[in-house]
């Protein structure tokens, strides 16, 4: 391969992705140099003539160029004892150099070196769409020590047992156990989990996901590659060394292959002393279509996928897509926006349904909750007037209460209205309708309930 040839194989984490582009970019120009040395010894023709020496020193240099990488590839692989199908590739360079066929030896190079470097590049954006994955981590935690006092620390250096503290909008750099704190934390990066998860001391968080409303203090129970998101990124990472199985078919016969095809070629040169018939056994014999086009089409579908959020933890799943007829998602998040919309009011008997919505919204607009947000939205669109909210408290994982034009307005879970001895059977149960994926809000004034609202994460 050319991340082989030139030696761009090795692991590189998210701070060495730039660096290697820059070598695939420097290596494509090397390529491209050559390229441009055996066109302007095909030009050269034109103005010295056949076989002149300017046109041959073109054509030498420009096969020396292409293929130098292929045939240093290809004796490195032979002394550790690996069999590659570049060897065939690097007879062909040989023998045609060695006869003087200065321009088919640079372009048998010119086009191994072009594709796999095309492969190497689409490799490379593979990569940078998984680091955004990696890039969910932060890379600062705020450490609070034996005193209580807080300072900054790398993430690297978290360890079981630690207490950390994340602030509203952060996102949580390890797995752990809440002991302190009331929150709503997204967790669509991780569960698949359309709507944000209430956080009370006693549950569990993780590394990746992004901390919406209040503070937390979270107690350390696995950090790095241990946390639920480093296995995860480990798993997307061992896509890149998982083959299809036409490729596992030639790693298991090119041993059998490559020395079969030198036979043919000696045999072909003996019985006709024609070495371009023998260099054309070689060239031809190379099955570039399979080890070019396979790779670089299941990597550029990794980049793809990368890019619309779909992580591919082995590529003999690609195959497999081709023959699906249906899919299954456990999560909703998986296909939604993980955005709240309110899409249905149900008042009790006697309440208008914008008295319902603005006695809701009025309530909620001290609140960051998603659900607030979606109450603020959809009383604006309908041009409703929201008076300003006294009292206003917010129990996370419940609900909201506040004062209202001297009405008392509580906001929240069934069993929420429930804590406050108010009861909800004078509405419609929300339950007749869970079919079409409702969460629900249910509204109480002064002691009443006043109906339901509706809401839904859209697709």
């Amino acid at each position: 391969m050319a991340h082989q040839h030139l030696h761009l194989q090795e692991e590189f984490g998210t701070e060495q992705t730039r660096e290697k582009q820059v070598r695939v970019s420097i290596a494509l120009l090397g390529t491209l140099a050559g390229g441009v040395l055996l066109i302007n010894s095909g030009i050269g023709k034109v103005f010295y003539g056949a076989g002149s020496f300017n046109t041959e020193l073109f054509a030498m240099l420009g096969a020396l160029l292409l293929g130098a990488p292929i045939i240093i590839h290809a004796v490195r692989s032979l002394i550790e004892g690996h069999s590659h199908m570049d060897e065939l590739a690097a007879l062909g360079i040989v023998a045609a150099f060695a006869i003087g066929e200065y321009v088919a030896a640079g372009l048998i190079g010119f086009f191994m070196l072009l594709s796999e470097l095309v492969e190497t590049r689409t490799a490379l954006g593979a990569r940078a769409s998984i680091e955004s994955l990696i890039r969910l981590t932060p890379v600062k935690a705020n450490l609070i020590d034996q005193d209580g006092k807080e300072r900054e620390v790398k993430v690297s250096e978290l360890k079981a047992g630690d207490r950390i503290r994340v602030r509203p909008g952060d996102n949580v750099p390890a797995d752990g156990e809440v002991y302190d704190g009331l929150s709503s934390v997204n967790e669509a990066t991780i569960t698949g989990e359309s709507l944000p998860v209430d956080k009370v001391p006693g549950m569990q968080v993780f590394a990746g996901t992004n901390n919406l409303t209040g503070v937390l203090d979270i107690r350390v129970t696995k950090a790095g590659k241990d946390t639920t998101l480093g296995k995860v990124q480990s798993l997307i990472m061992q896509a890149e060394h998982t083959k299809i199985p036409v490729m596992r078919i030639i790693d298991r016969y090119i041993s059998w292959y490559v020395p079969t095809i030198l036979m043919i070629a000696a045999i072909v040169w003996v019985f006709t002393r024609n070495i371009d018939q023998a260099i054309t056994i070689l060239v031809i014999s190379c099955p570039c279509a399979i080890i070019l086009a396979t790779p670089t089409a299941m990597v550029a579908a990794i980049s793809a996928a990368a890019r619309l959020g779909i992580l591919v933890k082995d590529v003999t799943y690609l195959e497999v897509a081709g023959k699906m007829t249906a899919l299954v998602f456990d999560k909703t998040g998986t296909v939604t926006t993980g955005r709240l919309y309110v899409t249905k009011l149900t008042p009790a008997e006697g309440v208008e349904p914008a008295d319902l919505l603005a006695d809701a919204a009025a309530a909620e607009q001290m609140s960051k909750h998603p659900a607030a947000r979606a109450l603020q939205e959809v009383a604006k669109e309908a041009s409703l007037s929201l008076p300003a909210s006294e009292a206003f408290k917010e129990t996370p994982g419940k609900g909201v209460s506040a004062k209202i034009d001297s009405s008392r307005i509580l906001v929240g879970r069934e069993s929420f209205l429930a804590e406050n001895g108010i009861d909800t059977k004078n509405v419609a149960d929300p339950r007749l309708h869970e079919e079409q994926g409702f969460s629900t809000l249910y509204v109480a004034k002064d002691g009443r309930c006043i109906g339901w609202i509706g809401l839904q994460d859209k697709t």
